[in-house]
């Protein structure tokens, strides 16, 4: 029996959830799209919390199978569609690599760049869950430098989540632009996929600002 692969995909316009969709479209995947009106506080509402008790994006349902957090929906769809070649399969080398820089995301930089974004100092070293915001600065910019993509010369959906999650950290000023960095979204952001998902989140955004300011 083959596999219904069509998943539901719960998106807000220009957050984090960008890079999923970006992903998707990647993928050439199947999906329903969920809209969530940010301003109108629609992710905070019953219908979506029984979604995601976080109240956050982006989420996905597959079946009966829920799941969130932007790592697990990354390594979800890429295994889903591994005829697109954007996901190292188990046995391939590259395969720990991969899943390493995709749970890195979430475990450290995001955590990182959260505390600096704040000035907040991190925690002692002991109990810091990333360190230092140095050190995870310099150990992607390390894993960058071997380029062109972080995998070496394999395009992986890793490098759909981090050129995504790249381009707004050094859009808002949370991240320096190294060289390597600078090198990198030249290579990721320019594909065609980011420039139709920027376009037509600025046309969702503007729509939910129209909505929310009715209500």
């Amino acid at each position: 029996m083959s596999l219904d692969r069509r998943v539901t995909f719960y998106h807000a316009p220009q957050t984090r959830s960008s890079g999923t969709l970006a992903l998707l479209k990647e993928l050439g995947a199947d999906y329903d799209l969920r809209l969530i009106n940010l301003r109108a506080g629609e992710q905070r509402q019953p219908a979506y919390l029984a979604i995601n008790p976080m109240g956050k994006v982006p989420a996905i349902r597959h079946g009966e199978a829920l799941v969130s957090e932007q790592g697990a929906i990354f390594i979800y769809l890429a295994d889903l569609y591994p005829e697109a070649g954007l996901a190292p399969a188990i046995g391939d080398p590259l395969r720990g690599p991969y899943l390493r820089w995709l749970v890195f995301y979430g475990s450290s930089f995001e955590p990182a760049v959260t505390d600096r974004s704040l000035g907040r100092e991190p925690a002692p070293l002991a109990r810091s869950p990333y360190g230092s915001f140095d050190d995870v600065l310099k150990t992607l910019d390390n894993q960058l430098e071997k380029g062109p993509y972080l995998l070496g010369e394999r395009f992986t959906a890793a490098d759909v989540l981090w050129g995504s999650a790249l381009a707004w950290t050094t859009g808002f000023g949370l991240v320096p632009k190294t060289p390597a960095i600078e090198r990198y979204l030249g290579k990721v952001t320019t594909r065609p996929v980011f420039a139709r998902v920027a376009e037509r989140d600025a046309q969702w955004a503007a729509e939910h600002a129209a909505a929310a300011g009715q209500g």
